[in-house]
């Protein structure tokens, strides 16, 4: 359902935006953290800065080489040196709130004024950007204390990720709670949903849908589901809901 052609690059990354989340930390201390030792690692220079409702974009330069990258609103400068790790390039991206085509943009999940200390490989089940084989997989939300019934003629988040295989390329219906909300990215908005049931560690449902929604809603979703999804840059989901469609 996502027509935007993307190049992939390895993302710390959650929207961005925000999309979703990638938990990367900034240094709490005046000692500098440990820069991540991934080729990924940024170190550039603001030369514009343009505030959105939602986002701030940068236009910066790293060895000479200037380009736009775009992530959660954030105070800066001309002048000053931000970091970041990976990012997704998105090409011809249009900003609607801007009324602006970026022929080359890069959407940053973490975006800091000090360096990004490197962190561990998680293990499944925790934080951090975790590995299937060699494929990275986006950290999810945590768990929230919610219970919410299947809607009717639904499944629930446990019975889709027991039963993958079974629901592959098939439209299903879900009900759960926005915990996490991303509008936007890559022409569609990105929803994290959660019912309170689980299978193993997978308890949190990735939906994207044209549709809007808020964090703290309790919704429905009719969508097909995909299974091993990559849309590069670290954007791999062994479980998605795509085109979903919200129920009334």
């Amino acid at each position: 359902m996502i027509r935007t052609t993307t190049k992939a690059l390895l993302l710390s990354i959650s929207i961005m935006f925000g999309m979703i989340s990638c938990q990367t930390k900034t240094t709490q201390t005046d000692k500098p953290a440990q820069e991540a030792t991934s080729s990924d690692n940024h170190s550039v220079i603001v030369k514009e800065v343009i505030q959105t409702s939602k986002y701030t974009y940068f236009k910066v330069s790293e060895n000479e080489k200037e380009f736009w990258i775009a992530g959660s609103l954030m105070e800066a400068k001309p002048g000053d040196k931000l970091y970041y790790i990976g990012g997704m390039e998105m090409t011809n991206f249009e900003s609607k709130e801007l009324n602006r085509k970026f022929e080359s943009i890069f959407f940053i999940d973490k975006i800091s004024t000090q360096p990004i200390a490197a962190q561990p490989q998680a293990q499944p089940g925790q934080g951090g950007q975790q590995s299937m084989g060699n494929q990275p997989v986006k950290p999810q939300p945590g768990r929230e204390e919610v219970k919410i019934d299947a809607a009717k003629g639904g499944i629930t988040v446990a019975e889709l990720f027991s039963n993958r295989s079974k629901y592959d390329g098939k439209n299903v219906k879900i009900k759960g709670k926005v915990v996490k909300w991303n509008e936007g990215i890559m022409n569609t908005n990105w929803a994290h949903i959660q019912d309170g049931t689980k299978d193993g560690e997978n308890f949190d449902l990735t939906v994207t849908t044209n549709d809007v929604v808020a964090v703290g809603d309790v919704v429905t979703f009719n969508g097909k589901i995909q299974l091993k999804k990559d849309f590069g840059a670290g954007y791999f989901y062994e479980v998605i809901m795509l085109d979903s469609k919200l129920v009334k």
